[in-house]
């Protein structure tokens, strides 16, 4: 955004000011320019913050207690936080889970770096204490792809197997956006892992274009006896920088949100998030298929509107007509 403060969702904010108590207590004071800069925030942004604070009432030690700070002459200083004072720890059943999930990953056959993943369950199960115990009780594992009990031929062997053999694959794919079953061909060019889910990343002869798809959204998947031919120009997709990446071709799609509505910005990928004052938010999405944006300016309700492109706000005036209609109110 041009000239603009990039707006902060409330999940962000509400990370920051869980550890914001407890980085100041544990140094007695800290400098504003310091805080900002750990945080990477503004030191208005930061200031910001701080007077949220002034609201925030804690039920120990006493009932109703008051966060005590201050950050005139440029120090900031917290007290009566004892109860937060500490950064966040796990609780048992989110120890467990994390467990389960890393030990049902070390299971994955050929998983690259699994020295890595080994040293972070030994580290995590030695915190834990309790939690190790707990989770040692489940045990999860990989369902085989088709139902088969065979792990050679389940989706993730499937598909280790075409890439080895540089052979293309066609999968029957389930896009959520449309609600339909798609067919297409792919040269899959690798297997990853981001946020707890698997992809294949490949060159979809469909769209031409390097594409991730999930591997519990594949409904068929088939090995061609064809070589893949992976285009030099195809790049694989920098997933640190996260799974949203708009194509240019992507249709923008502009929502203005009320306070109620500003939701959106957290479970949404925005291309840009904008503050409009008294707590409003005018947000930018991309997308290839603006069907489900229609979709979610009705769920939205009076919490928002599609103000750009017409032609999405219009078909939004057009849902809610026939949708209306079938109900005898309009």
């Amino acid at each position: 955004m041009t000239g603009k403060a990039a707006a902060t969702t409330s999940t962000d904010r509400l990370g920051r000011l869980l550890a914001l108590v407890p980085y100041v207590v544990n140094r007695d004071s800290v400098a504003l320019s310091e805080a900002a800069a750990a945080f990477g925030v503004t030191e208005k942004q930061l200031i910001d913050d701080l007077n949220l604070l002034w609201c925030v009432e804690l039920r120990a030690p006493d009932p109703y207690c008051p966060i005590d700070l201050s950050y005139e002459g440029g120090e900031i200083t917290v007290a009566e936080a004892e109860s937060i004072a500490r950064p966040l720890r796990l609780k048992v059943d989110e120890a467990s889970a994390l467990l389960v999930a890393l030990r049902m990953l070390a299971g994955i056959p050929d998983l690259d770096d699994r020295d890595a993943l080994s040293r972070v369950i030994a580290k995590l199960e030695s915190a834990a204490g309790e939690a190790a115990a707990v989770s040692s009780q489940v045990a999860v594992e990989v369902d085989a792809y088709g139902g088969t009990a065979d792990p050679a031929r389940t989706a993730v062997g499937v598909l280790r197997d075409a890439i080895a053999a540089r052979r293309r694959v066609h999968l029957t794919y389930y896009v959520p956006a449309r609600d339909e079953n798609t067919e297409r061909d792919v040269d899959p060019m690798r297997l990853l892992v981001v946020e707890g889910n698997t992809y294949l990343e490949g060159w979809c002869r469909r769209a031409e274009a390097v594409r991730l798809f999930k591997l519990d959204r594949i409904a068929d998947l088939a090995v061609l006896d064809v070589p893949a031919q992976v285009p030099d120009e195809a790049e694989p997709i920098d997933v640190d920088a996260g799974l949203f990446r708009p194509s240019p071709q992507d249709e923008a799609v502009t929502l203005e949100l009320t306070p109620r509505g500003r939701w959106v910005a957290d479970y949404y990928p925005c291309e840009s998030v904008e503050e409009m004052g008294e707590g409003r938010l005018r947000v930018v999405l991309r997308t290839p298929d603006a069907r489900w944006v229609r979709g979610l300016a009705l769920r939205l309700g009076d919490q928002g509107r599609v103000v750009a492109p017409e032609s999405v706000a219009a078909g939004v005036r057009d849902d809610a007509a026939r949708a209306l209609a079938r109900y005898g109110m309009c």
